[in-house]
């Protein structure tokens, strides 16, 4: 009797712990051939405003998370099969090529996602195929919720309150010892970097993220951050800092590709809480998983809405498209320092932070009135963890078409400065040519008097008045 085949086709699920498509895939065929294919249309294409939709910083993580699975699979005695083009289409001619009777994936939500594997879809049924599809990036089952899908409450707070109060996070699923794969496909190297558009030179010229991708670094960087350092235990008090690897948990990029689990996350938290300290700030971490999940469920309910200026709200905000005034917010010479610092790391690292992303949106949006879209296209293209549902979920929330009861979302953008930046080494970080100035001078230049900025080095940018912009305190 023939072996049963399968091919396990992974997406934004590039593990194998807590992977249910790859468990129940193993349980149901004898040989399984894991497909991994960089999709042309990401690698190559652009966002409608001229970004690449996959900048250097995303394509690097990715990359050394595909290498790193590859290596966690042949541990297990199988191996990754490794593609460019279209997985419509070379799944398609893989399926027919191994006599595979199914293709397991994790189904995604979002609408781009969404027409390749339904085009997948239909290919396999003119053959007499199907698709498995499985949930991987989730901390909820949507089976374990309160309510459906399409009933999701359209504030956080309601949504918490009802998910808490109802439903237990599962435990995380084993990671498999053995993977049988057989030998009717041929076996693939890693496409080079360069082969997908991309040089090496371009990560090296810059400070670049300084996380690794794969799942094995991911487990590493939970360890670090919840056993070997108890950090877990102060984010709460943390969280809103600025500068360095361990004020925030630096998760969110692993989590988008799926090297590790939320789930994953979730249960080392717990475990931490019952052996050693469990307080507000453990509490916390699990909570912003939770909004991750809740931007899920709010892009399943509202579907493209999110993409659009309105949001999911349909209320489109008065907004002007001035590519200039957008061109300095997006390469950090706004004039407003603390802005541009944090525009200027996203830009020489693919990484910032949540209280810096908070106020550059915000400046975006209700200082310079610019079209948010433009800033959410940006952010897809350069941010390391990017994730379509958290991306323009908070662009929405910020823009106040999205989730957030309160019209208008507005941050003092210098009251922020000197609360979370109060000596200005953010600033100096990323703006050496402020480095002389003390605080509060270096949120605020421009209040310097021109006789004591006489013999100074100070960019022009800082020191002509900003008569255009009222930026209150």
């Amino acid at each position: 009797m023939e072996n049963k085949t399968g091919i396990l086709w992974y997406r934004n699920d590039l593990r194998v712990h807590d992977n249910e498509a790859l468990l129940d895939a193993i349980q149901q065929v004898d040989d399984l051939y894991p497909v991994y294919v960089f999709d042309e249309r990401l690698i190559n294409g652009e966002t409608p405003l001229g970004f690449r939709k996959m900048g250097i910083f995303r394509s690097k993580f990715l990359y050394e998370s595909v290498i790193d699975l590859k290596e966690n699979l042949r541990k297990r005695g199988s191996d990754l099969f490794v593609y460019v083009g279209k997985p419509e289409e070379i799944i398609f001619d893989l399926v027919r090529k191994s006599g595979s009777s199914w293709v397991f994936c994790n189904r995604e939500r979002t609408s781009e996602e969404v027409v390749v594997q339904d085009s997948l879809e239909q290919n396999l049924w003119s053959i007499g195929r199907e698709i498995r599809f499985y949930r991987g990036k989730m901390l909820y089952y949507t089976a374990d919720l309160p309510f459906p899908v399409p009933h999701t409450p359209d504030t956080f707070s309601q949504f918490r309150k009802e998910v808490e109060r109802f439903v237990e996070v599962r435990d995380p699923l084993p990671s498999p010892e053995k993977i049988q794969t057989g030998n009717k496909l041929e076996p693939t190297d890693m496409p080079n970097f360069e082969d997908l558009g991309y040089k090496w030179s371009e990560v090296e010229e810059k400070v670049g993220f300084p996380l690794k991708g794969g799942e094995s670094e991911g487990i590493e960087r939970v360890a670090h951050y919840i056993w070997e350092s108890d950090l877990v235990s102060t984010y709460k008090e943390t969280r809103n800092q600025l500068l360095g690897m361990d004020y925030s948990s630096k998760l969110s990029a692993y989590l988008s590709v799926g090297c590790i689990s939320p789930k994953y996350v979730f249960s080392e938290i717990k475990k931490y809480e019952e052996k050693r300290e469990k307080n507000d700030s453990t509490y916390w971490l699990g909570f912003e998983l939770m909004w991750r999940d809740y931007f899920r469920f709010i892009a399943k309910k509202y579907g493209d809405k999110i993409f659009t200026p309105g949001g999911i709200t349909g209320q489109k905000p008065e907004m002007i498209e001035d590519r200039e005034m957008f061109d300095n917010w997006k390469n950090g010479r706004t004039g407003v320092p603390f802005i541009d610092a944090n525009m200027i790391e996203i830009n020489e690292t693919g990484f910032m932070s949540n209280r810096g992303s908070q106020n550059v949106a915000s400046f975006l949006v209700n200082d310079l009135k610019l079209n948010w879209i433009w800033g959410a296209q940006y952010f897809e293209s350069l941010l390391v963890d990017y994730d379509p549902c958290s991306n323009y979920g908070n662009w929405n929330y910020l823009a106040g078409v999205g989730t957030d009861p309160r019209d208008n979302r507005y941050f003092k953008i210098l009251s922020q400065a000197k609360r979370y930046d109060p000596d200005g080494e953010f600033v100096k970080r990323w703006i050496p040519a402020l480095k002389n100035l003390g605080a509060p001078e270096v949120h605020w230049p421009h209040a310097i008097s021109e006789e004591d900025l006489k013999g100074t080095e100070l960019p022009v940018i800082y020191k002509k008045p900003l008569r255009e912009l009222d930026i209150p305190e």
